[in-house]
This record gives C-alpha cells, structure tokens and sequence, in this order.
C-alpha cells in the first residue's frame, strides 16, 4: 500500500453556495458531477463537496458539533506574495478571515481564514521546504 490521502470531503449546508465560493472564488477546477454532490481535482488529490446532513448520516455521526474541530486544510504557495493573493482572493470570494498574512514563529508566512462552511483553512509559504505532492513550481 502506497499512504496517500485522495480525497477530502467537506459537509457543507448548501452545495451551490460552496461551489461558487471554490470554483469561482478560488479558481478550483470543478468536475462533473451530479447536482448532490461536487468534485475538484486539485493535483493530485480531489475535494469533495456533499451535503452536511447527509454526510453525516452516511459517516452515523451526529452532523452539528461546536467550535474548532481541532482540523485545518493547508495550501502551500511559493511565495508570501501568493499567500497575501490567494487569501485576498477567498475574502473577497466570501471568506471570513480569521488569521492575517504575516511571518510566523517557524520562520514561514501564513494567513487562514473560514469558508462559508466555516472550515479552517491555512494559506502558507514556507522557505525551507516545499509542501506539495511534485517539486516545487517555477
């Protein structure tokens, strides 16, 4: 077995809303899919967007819960440029920004912010290595 993880699948409330925020917001390549349900592939690795409630019943978890869920999705760029770019970019799409772009005690630069579901995302640039499934963009 070769470890990978190759999809991610966010419970979201309304699957128009969040497709909107993905892919034309953030410029995620969207796949076809019935309405239900929506895929991007992202290099390597697909996101899935599906229903909330429905997520939940298939997972037989209870769908609501509180306050940090103690995850958080991570995008790597090559540079503190993309990073101040790609969070403008997903607050004006309708995120809520939760953290500004700035240097950061590992040495790197990164911001996060909440899509409209709420979900924890961290955009960051790190100098010392590069965190991506290929070798590091030109």
């Amino acid at each position: 077995m070769q470890p990978r993880i190759s999809m991610i699948t966010l419970g979201v409330r309304d699957i128009a809303t969040s497709v909107e925020f993905y892919e034309k917001g953030l410029g995620f390549p969207r796949l076809e899919s019935p309405p239900s349900v929506a895929f991007f592939k992202l290099n390597g690795t697909w996101l899935g967007l599906y229903g909330r409630e429905a997520l939940a019943e298939d997972a037989q978890v209870p769908a609501d819960g509180s306050g940090f869920s103690g995850f958080a999705l991570a995008h790597n760029v090559s540079s503190e440029k993309e990073v101040d770019g790609v969070v403008a970019r997903a607050v004006k799409a309708g995120a809520t920004l939760t953290k500004k772009p700035q240097k950061v005690f590992w040495g790197g630069y990164s911001g996060y912010f909440k899509d409209p579901d709420g979900h924890l995302w961290e955009v960051a640039h790190n100098p010392f290595m590069w965190v991506g499934p290929t070798d590091k963009p030109a």
